[in-house]
């Protein structure tokens, strides 16, 4: 099923930059406004499906909440994802599904509810543009999948990628976010 955020729109300087590796002046443009990422997780918007999938391919799925015309989305997509070194970690160790924090698509959630992208965002509390969950993985559609880490808000790169190795060292078990930065872990 192809749905509207298959749709990238984008310049050919963009696709260009994407292809030499060299940092985009500018992230592409979903069909309702969104900036992305080539490489996001495309989906049927079954959360358990693709937790589960996520989960044997040995990645966790974190998704990022975004909103048209967003200025710290963009910030992140030009900045943080514009760096190949937090790029080539995200990709090897996660999928990223992107939602629209008023959207209108229909999701399904982890326990099986049928909701639209906006009732999504409302019931796990997203109030900032973007917003990063980050997930417990899970074998079976029926396994309990709970939120382990959260990224409200624009974060610097350091910062960024230090999260991302917050949740795929499961540091998260032990400390706390500040915890794991001031120990150099991060």
């Amino acid at each position: 099923m192809i749905h509207r955020r298959s749709v990238l729109l984008g310049s050919a300087g963009t696709m260009a930059s994407l292809m030499t590796g060299r940092l985009r002046a500018e992230p592409m443009i979903t069909a309702d406004g969104l900036y992305t990422e080539p490489w996001f997780l495309k989906s049927f918007l079954d959360l358990r499906n693709d937790i589960v999938d996520t989960t044997k391919e040995g990645k966790r799925l974190v998704i990022m909440w975004s909103l048209k015309g967003c200025p710290y989305c963009r910030e992140t997509n030009i900045v943080n994802f514009g760096n190949p070194k937090i790029v080539d970690y995200v990709r090897t160790h996660f999928e990223v599904l992107q939602l629209n924090v008023i959207g209108s698509l229909p999701v399904t959630d982890f326990d099986g509810q049928s909701l639209s992208e906006k009732k999504l965002a409302y019931k796990n509390n997203i109030r900032f543009t973007p917003t990063f969950q980050f997930f417990s993985e899970a074998a079976n559609p029926q396994d309990k999948v709970t939120e382990v880490a959260r990224l409200p808000g624009y974060v610097d790169p350091e910062n960024f990628l230090a999260m991302f190795r917050f949740v795929q060292t499961r540091a998260y078990e032990k400390m706390s976010f500040g915890q794991f930065v001031k120990s150099g872990r991060s």
